[in-house]
């Protein structure tokens, strides 16, 4: 963790020519964006994946009714068709949960008050007028919304908005293009005929078509994140946000 902040302090140092007393907000930033670009590779291994698992969702609806009261060989049916195919029922996934420890990183490097037992400097600085110490409650005790910390949450927040639209659209259409179906197929109630949409298949999992509904908003998430941790954390958070946005604009389309 020191190693990272000491990496960020001296890309802060690089910027200060260009961004001033905001050099460390700036380093935040390009860091965070410098990381998603070297585990990329990742994503695009995971939306190949991705791409693989819905390529075989029609012919497993088609085996879920032509084996509907025998869930076994339903079974072994879909692992046959992915074996077939050199699809890995997790391909889509393994290459996602492989970023996570990178991602949890990087919020502790800029949300932590202390790094390797030392203060963390990094959020001694400022961007603008609003410390990367502070929240956003900070921010309305000192001046109020409109006051120069409560400005730049407030920009903060109308980008945040916008990625989020951004995001819900892009979802809202991903799902459309690519119902969701279930992954497992061993329950024995799970094999009952699909609908034509995927309504009986998604009626197979329990709770799924409640994620389907909810999986749209999640972006909106991010707006709170933004107003409860501190804002280098809150930079950090709203980068990374809006790269995963373009990387699945790009790599989804």
């Amino acid at each position: 963790m020191s190693v990272f902040a000491s990496l960020v302090e001296h890309l802060a140092d690089l910027l200060q020519p260009l961004f001033g007393a905001s050099a460390a907000a700036a380093a935040i930033v390009l860091f965070t964006a410098l990381v998603r670009l070297l585990v990329h590779p990742l994503s695009r291994a995971a939306a190949r994946g991705q791409k693989a698992r819905t390529r075989l969702q029609p012919r497993i609806a088609e085996l879920r009714r032509k084996h509907a009261k025998n869930p076994e060989k339903l079974q072994r049916a879909v692992l046959e068709l992915h074996a077939q195919e050199k699809v890995s029922p997790l391909s889509g996934c393994l290459p996602s949960l492989c970023q996570l420890p990178a991602f949890f990183l990087l919020y502790h490097l800029f949300s932590s008050s202390t790094i390797g037992g030392r203060a963390n400097e990094l959020l001694s600085h400022q961007l603008l007028a609003a410390p990367l110490g502070g929240r956003w409650a900070d921010a309305l005790g000192v001046g109020g919304p409109v006051g120069g910390a409560g400005l730049v949450y407030v920009a903060l927040f109308a980008f945040v908005a916008g990625v989020a639209v951004f995001s819900y659209r892009l979802t809202k259409r991903t799902m459309a293009e690519q119902p969701m179906l279930p992954a497992g197929v061993g329950r024995g109630g799970g094999a009952s005929g699909g609908g034509g949409r995927g309504g009986g298949d998604g009626e197979q999992v329990p709770g799924l078509g409640a994620i389907t509904k909810v999986m749209p908003f999640m972006s909106f998430f991010t707006l709170v994140t933004v107003a409860v941790v501190p804002l280098a954390a809150a930079l950090y958070v709203v980068t990374s946000t809006t790269w995963s946005a373009v990387e699945r604009a790009v790599l989804y389309r």
